[in-house]
């Protein structure tokens, strides 16, 4: 028996934590503070102008009758009016659904199909693309919303969808602690993306570990150089923390390294979030054109792991305090290198953060492990790391099936293969898809990669498996340069010296090429070059 109301306390619990309140809150503490700030037209807003803003959607949704569960998607770059549009939609319970604005017309055409949105926004220089998306759904929005200048004849601009609408607090807002708030979909670098659904909860204890691990507060300034769409964008430097805290966001539509080290300087950016490519083409900007980066505190890297020399290079070119995370879209981040554990533990992907549990547990072809089968913590012994988390709702959207594939007991499982020691420093070797077995070894790509990322030519390289007829598969590494006088025999010779690959490890194949296929966040799709990689070879393309 209780010794106190548990009923009175779930239901005001329920009524009262969800994201919109910490807003709120904030929006009274803090009026006048400034919330956003739009780095491409110099535009800002306060707290009470930016909640203006977010009723006027509000307000244009009920019009539209947009009722709870309903779901607006947007495809859209980092504007300000993504923050609009995501803050409107929890004031009127609908789900906001941010999704990529690179994917194909077929690919969000597959999206609006899943998800059923009432109501599409995009971006203006999308139009074609989308008008292409919308004949090929079999799903039709009941509005088509564009954001931007020009013309399109098949959609209304923001501005006239929001003209004249009230301002004020539209109604008592029909949400709770369970509901969903916002759908996003996974990177896919695997496949087709799928939907992640994110509760007032997951929101809510996404912003607290946020703000915890990195030690922020309500004067600092945050700017997210990747696309707010995704986990790792609209949660660490994007909309969830900073305005749940009371601290001011600053949005950039697009990265380019000269403009993002502007804005670092003039608008005296705090804390930093993006992917190893972006901070070294800013640090070669950074070289050529210097600018006062002082006011930076800390720097978040996210969707690959970092190797120490890169990792020494931004302490000395922006700040001392490098964290370096590990997630899912399901599951946000769920190991973090803190300053304390840099550059010594660089290439590792650190250890569980707040609200989370990680393991690395045994691979059966048949079975998920058991949460209790891990493997030795030696550094050696490969396994798939699970995770238990608060910030994960256990569920995708409209796929039974694959939250079966994924979810065992408490635990979701990752698909990412990976090493631990006995302080529970968690090392990701490869995804299960990206391990390739050349003469019965198993052997992970991200070691091979990191080996020849070092040699200071190379900007980065994917190394991925063709089929061979002797050894089963082989090595093929596709290599972009940094500086073009690289060599082939120039890199093979400096592999081949290198203490840490063995000769069974070494690439038999190689091409030079401008770019790799990544996602938007900055991950490399693998399948994408594994499906390459066959036609070069046949097409005789390859280097040995």
């Amino acid at each position: 028996m209780s010794s106190y109301n548990v009923e009175r306390f779930k239901e005001i619990f329920e009524k009262n934590f969800t994201y919109l309140s910490g807003f709120l809150r904030n929006v009274k503490k803090f009026p006048e503070k400034v919330a956003l700030i739009d780095t491409d037209t110099a535009r800002q807003w306060t707290y009470s102008e930016l909640n203006k803003e977010a009723n006027r959607f509000a307000s244009a949704l009920i019009e539209e009758g947009a009722k709870k569960g309903d779901v607006v998607m947007f495809q859209l770059m980092n504007v300000p009016e993504f923050a609009f549009i995501w803050l409107g939609c929890q004031k009127t319970g609908t789900v906001s659904s941010p999704v990529n604005f690179r994917l194909s017309s077929g690919e969000t055409a597959y999206t609006i199909d899943d998800s059923q949105p009432r109501i599409f926004i995009f971006d203006i220089a999308l139009k074609e693309m989308v008008k292409e998306a919308i004949k090929l759904s079999k799903h039709k929005p009941k509005r088509l919303i564009y954001v931007g200048h020009g013309e399109c004849e098949f959609a209304i601009p923001y501005e006239e969808y929001v003209k004249g609408k009230p301002d004020f607090e539209p109604i008592e807002p029909p949400q709770e602690a369970y509901s969903e708030v916002t759908r996003l979909y996974t990177s896919g670098t695997t496949g087709r993306p799928k939907g992640v659904p994110l509760n007032n909860i997951n929101e809510v204890l996404t912003a607290i570990d946020v703000i915890v691990s990195l030690g922020l507060n309500k004067n600092d300034i945050l700017l997210n150089l990747s696309p707010w769409f995704h986990r790792g964008g609209i949660h660490i430097g994007g909309p969830n923390p900073g305005l749940y805290l009371g601290a001011t966001i600053a949005s950039m539509k697009a990265f380019y390294p000269k403009p993002a080290l502007e804005a670092i300087e003039k608008y005296k950016v705090t804390f930093i979030i993006g992917v190893p490519t972006m901070y070294k083409v800013m640090m070669e900007e950074q070289k050529k054109h210097h600018h006062d980066l002082s006011s930076l505190r800390g720097l978040v890297s996210m969707g690959s792991p970092l190797d120490r020399a890169l990792c020494i290079e931004m302490q000395n070119v922006f700040t001392p305090n490098i964290f370096n995370g590990y997630g899912t879209s399901e599951t946000f981040w769920n190991t973090l290198l803190i300053p304390e554990d840099l550059p010594q533990m660089a290439g590792t992907a650190g250890r569980a953060v707040l609200f989370d549990e990680v393991r690395v547990v045994r691979v059966y072809e048949d079975r998920l492990a058991e949460p209790e089968e891990i493997v030795k913590k030696d550094n050696q012994e490969v396994g798939e790391v699970i995770i238990k988390s608060l910030k994960c709702s256990y569920d995708y959207h409209n796929k039974p099936e694959e939250t079966n594939k994924k979810i065992n007991k408490e635990w979701f499982y990752t698909g990412d293969l990976a090493t631990w020691d006995e302080n529970d420093y968690i090392t990701i070797v490869s995804r299960k898809d990206d391990m390739v077995i050349v003469g019965g070894e198993n052997i992970y790509p991200i070691q091979i990669e990191e080996v020849i990322q070092e040699h200071p030519k190379v900007m980065y390289c994917a190394v991925v498996g063709v089929p061979d007829e002797k050894r089963g598969q082989a090595l093929v590494a596709y290599v972009v340069k940094k500086d073009e006088t690289l060599t082939l025999e120039e890199l093979k010779n400096f592999i081949s010296k290198h203490p840490m690959l063995p000769a069974y490890k070494r690439p038999r194949y190689w091409r030079f090429l401008d770019s790799l296929p990544m996602t938007a966040t900055g991950k490399k799709q693998h399948y994408k070059l594994r499906e390459q990689a066959r036609e070069d070879l046949k097409n005789g393309l390859l280097l040995r």
